[in-house]
């Protein structure tokens, strides 16, 4: 409890000289002994706003958190919230390999440049001193870190939240195995030297038991033991590995789905108790609010569908209109996960802790559906307002749940037109590349149909039950209920977020490309025109030679 206004203030006026007064929180400020009533109050003011820390705020105070993946999409988001937000974290320890030639220092100095950190150097401008880089590799074994940085996490960790994971749906078996297998497995038995671990959220998906119709906030059955798999690949070429994948994967669409399953699997038979939650986003897309309105950094998913649309090189897409696009922002995904690691962390202190580790759906669908036929519908609808500089033709987009139609599609929509300007491109002595654009398009395309055609139910009876027991102060500090979102809303901005983080444009530019956007209109309703126009001839051709 912080001192009175009355033993400040009797304190103060007895010493005209500064001197530093220390509070029951140990924080030094100073008086004048002079105009001291408007500087305590001031000081009151601010005492009582540390008093005054939420429930969630209060579980971060004084702890040192590990963060795998801190470098990725969901990672930057957790980083920024939990040094905004809670004030009392002692210190971030962030597992960072070398990429790409850059030693681990220079990308998270890199990521610092990232505008999503504005607002964070804004209000907490030495929040640096909190952070400490270690070199690791969840590829590798142990997780790549040298004795000393495995002794010092073990003696200072008290919250590891392990994000880190390959998400490329079509990633070879044998490196999903190690980051989205191994790596979660050889942090558990970290985890377990740690003296005073309170909690371990693993970051899953909502996804990972996707070849079933209805998924619930449980552990589902996975054949597959890894420590069998990963001697077995081993003996085999990437060939046979490829070969046997069908066999390999069983129900499972991909190796991403079928590694994060058989990750929850692997921690729930090894967890024995351990302070563990799994935490099931489903498709994360762009911030709605915190700390920059539809901020993203990546073309995963949907977005990856926007890009392409918006562009104007996407034309066709395999997709059932009416199948829900389970859609999430990250920084909502953020908060749950930070709320349920408080919540599981004070399960596992009960007299009756859970059996095993409790499970988080995260998902839209339960209380805000949206279908993928509103999500295209949406943006169409704000594309003349935040238009690209980078458009190569006017949006135009059919999707279609028949396979033939869509390979129809293809023919007239991407590949006649991309075999057009590729010509072109070699008249006036360019490289042609449209029809490499195409190749990667359709692959990319092809790996979101089975996602795109099916749908799954979902249960999230745990994240509403934990929206009901947060507090109203941590519900303001870390909203997470989708019901409480206004999908129309956040397309008001979606796109304007693709343009600003996606392509790199700035505001600024905005006229060009609506007047550029305009031309392709026109251009637009002039080729079909002819195409049309030609499409009659053609037919009244034909059928005056049959007459």
């Amino acid at each position: 409890m912080a001192p009175s206004l009355e033993t400040l203030t009797q304190h103060t006026t007895h010493n005209v000289h500064l001197k530093r007064i220390q509070n029951m929180e140990g924080i030094d400020v100073v008086s004048n002994g002079v105009d001291t009533v408007p500087i305590i109050d001031s000081l009151n003011v601010n005492m009582n706003e540390l008093d005054r820390l939420s429930d969630v705020q209060e579980f971060y105070k004084g702890k040192n958190i590990l963060i795998t993946g801190a470098t990725g999409f969901l990672g930057k988001i957790l980083m920024e919230k939990l040094l905004r937000s809670c004030p009392g974290v002692d210190n971030l320890y962030l597992l960072v390999r070398q990429k790409r030639g850059k030693d681990i220092f220079t990308r998270i100095e890199e990521i610092f440049d990232d505008p999503v950190f504005d607002r964070l150097k804004k209000e907490v401008p030495k929040f640096r001193h909190k952070l400490v880089v270690i070199p690791g590799d969840c590829e590798a074994a142990g997780l790549g870190l040298t004795l000393m940085d495995r002794q010092m996490l073990i003696e200072k960790v008290n919250i590891i939240f392990h994000s880190a994971a390959t998400v490329k749906f079509d990633e070879h078996l044998r490196a999903a195995l190690n980051t989205n297998v191994r790596a979660p497995l050889h942090l558990l038995r970290l985890a377990r030297d740690m003296k005073g671990l309170d909690v371990l959220m693993h970051i899953s998906t909502a996804y990972s038991n996707s070849h079933l119709s209805h998924v619930e906030e449980r552990f589902y059955p996975c054949d597959a033991d890894y420590e069998q798999l990963h001697q077995r690949i081993d003996k085999l070429t990437d060939k046979q590995i490829r070969d046997l994948l069908p066999t390999i994967l069983d129900a499972w669409p991909n190796t991403y789905t079928f590694t994060k399953a058989l990750a929850e699997k692997e921690l729930r038979v090894n967890a024995r108790g351990m302070p563990i939650g799994i935490f099931r986003p489903a498709i994360v897309i762009s911030t709605v609010k915190e700390p920059l309105k539809c901020w993203l950094d990546n073309m995963y998913g949907p977005t990856g569908i926007a890009v392409g649309s918006v562009s104007g090189i996407v034309r066709t897409l395999q997709c059932d209109e009416n199948v829900t696009a389970d859609l999430v922002p990250v920084d909502s995904a953020v908060n749950c996960l930070m709320v349920a690691a408080a919540n599981v962390s004070s399960a596992y202190k009960q007299r009756s802790p859970p059996q095993e580790p409790p499970i988080y759906n995260f998902v839209s669908s339960v209380e805000n559906r949206i279908t993928y036929g509103d999500f295209m519908e949406k943006n169409v609808a704000m594309v003349d307002k935040y238009p690209s500089l980078n458009a190569v033709w006017y949006l135009t987009v059919t999707l279609t749940k028949s396979l033939l139609m869509y390979k129809i599609y293809i023919f007239f929509l991407h590949l006649l037109p991309g075999a057009f300007f590729d010509v072109l491109a070699l008249c006036i002595g360019r490289k042609p590349k449209m029809l490499k654009v195409y190749k990667k398009v359709h692959k990319f395309s092809s790996l979101l149909t089975y996602f795109c055609m099916r749908e799954i139910s979902f249960c999230n009876r745990n994240t509403r039950e934990l929206w009901q027991k947060t507090s109203d102060s941590d519900k303001q500090l870390f909203p997470f209920s989708m019901k409480e979102m206004s999908w129309d809303d956040y397309f008001e901005e979606y796109l304007a977020g693709i343009r600003r983080y996606i392509f790199k444009e700035s505001d600024d530019t905005l006229p060009r490309a609506r007047l550029k956007w305009k031309r392709l209109y026109y251009l637009h309703q002039v080729v079909k025109t002819i195409f049309c126009f030609l499409a009659l001839y053609a037919l009244w051709s034909v059928l005056s030679s049959i007459c």
